[in-house]
């Protein structure tokens, strides 16, 4: 069973920017799609950012489109989500997850495997 481990989350101002990475412990990051999803206080979880296989297919919620950036480095058994100019409504945890299916997807039900999440908060 793959286990995923969030890192990099933290307390940062409006405009600044945070650096998540997801490795899995125990074990390699396998040839699935990635992708990340947060969970405010008071929201259901939703879909952040979604990356193929081999790195040249993504997705991203139009809320962050132009501010966050997913990549994966396979060598490195790593995915990383860059965020840029973070607003406080970006303030949740945000969670990695493994695609149980061959091609990226937005639908949390499509993922098999979950880290814990790091916290990330925006400050305003």
């Amino acid at each position: 069973q793959v286990q995923l481990v969030e890192s990099g989350g933290g307390l940062v101002q409006a405009g600044g920017s945070l650096r998540l990475s997801c490795t899995p412990s125990g074990g390699t990051l396998s040839s699935r799609p990635m992708a990340w999803f947060r969970q405010g206080p008071t929201t259901v979880r939703e879909f952040v950012a979604a990356i193929g296989s081999g790195g040249s297919t993504t997705y991203y919620a139009r809320s962050v489109e132009g501010r966050f950036t997913i990549s994966r480095d396979n060598a490195k058994n790593s995915v990383y989500l860059q965020m840029n100019s973070l607003k406080p409504e970006d303030t949740a945890v945000y969670f990695c997850a493994q695609n149980r299916a061959a091609v990226p997807t937005t639908a949390p039900q499509d993922y098999d495997y979950w880290g814990q999440g790091t916290q990330v908060t925006v400050s305003s």
